[in-house]
């Protein structure tokens, strides 16, 4: 027989275990909302797309499975106009991220350094290189394509040229990196300036004492201390240029002989352009940008991680 005392302390043990077990499910009841907007703007649009590159799909009739036709057609026909696509979007953008990714990174390193000196007016700098993040690409481009323009630009008003910065190279180019290097920075200088502001003051005295100049407790202390932000940033920067769409569809038009034409203009015309859609041909060029994002990020963070 059980008696009072036991039947209580049984009790208590199930209650206990039933609240780890509700305990237990409150983790995924956190993360589920994100999961599900993961899973449904995200993770199956992506398998999709993968599985649409091995099809032959206009958009309207059902997907017919070709294979690998379309990875063939792409890279491997040198004289399908869809190989030249390829060839010349992708070393576009190649082009873009080497181009702007440096700036991206070294610039708001800079201006975090300096604004980590407590200057004054910190916080009115600090809002100002922030603020063009928060502009939308059109209103970016519209801005910067009046800017530039060669009739009534105040670019070449005040530098007293007539230079066609939009449709003639390497202009075209000088006016991508600068518009966009201005439109990005602010993301990565707030970050640098959080790790910036985490080192300890002690690290620069005991350097100070030690007979350091500023250069080298920059190269030093600094650097290394925020090395994960770097790292950090250096891969995000890169995926979002490797993505670039709106500077050069609206800012140069592809520039001159499609010398600024990236990949994903390409994708854009092939799926959605005019006239019939050839959404299986973009899909696979789409997934071929993507295998090169994850190449490129992966190496990048081979060499820039934070080894123990």
């Amino acid at each position: 027989m059980i008696n009072t005392e036991e039947k209580v302390n049984m009790s208590s043990v199930i209650v206990r275990n039933s609240n780890k077990k509700r305990l237990n499910l409150s983790p995924y009841l956190y993360i589920g909302p994100h999961l599900i907007l993961f899973a449904v703007f995200f993770l199956l649009p992506t398998l999709y797309g993968i599985y649409i590159s091995f099809t032959n799909w206009d958009l309207v009739s059902d997907p017919e499975f070709v294979g690998l036709a379309n990875y063939t057609e792409i890279l491997l026909n040198q004289d399908s106009t869809f190989y030249e696509q390829l060839r010349v979007g992708l070393g576009n953008t190649f082009k873009f991220v080497l181009f702007t990714v440096p700036f991206c990174i070294i610039i708001p390193l800079l201006l975090a350094a300096a604004l980590n000196t407590k200057p004054k007016g910190m916080k009115f700098f600090q809002a100002l290189f922030y603020m063009p993040s928060l502009f939308s690409v059109s209103a970016v481009m519209i801005i910067f394509a009046m800017l530039f323009s060669v009739s009534f630009g105040p670019i070449n008003h005040y530098l007293n040229v007539d230079t066609n910065w939009l449709s003639t190279q390497p202009y075209a180019w000088i006016a991508l990196v600068i518009v966009t290097v201005w439109w990005t920075i602010g993301a990565n200088m707030i970050i640098y300036q959080a790790a910036l502001n985490g080192i300890s003051k002690d690290l620069y005295e005991a350097a100070a004492i030690d007979g350091a100049n500023n250069i080298q407790k920059f190269f030093k202390i600094t650097l290394p201390s925020i090395r994960a932000q770097i790292l950090y940033t250096v891969v995000i920067t890169t995926i979002a240029q490797f993505n670039v769409y709106g500077q050069p569809l609206m800012l140069t038009k592809g520039g001159p002989t499609s010398s600024t034409t990236v990949l994903l203009m390409y994708i854009q015309e092939n799926a959605f352009g005019s006239g019939i859609s050839i959404a299986g041909i973009g899909s696979a060029m789409a997934v071929v940008l993507g295998l090169c994002i994850m190449v490129v990020s992966t190496i990048q963070f081979f060499f820039l991680r934070q080894r123990d």
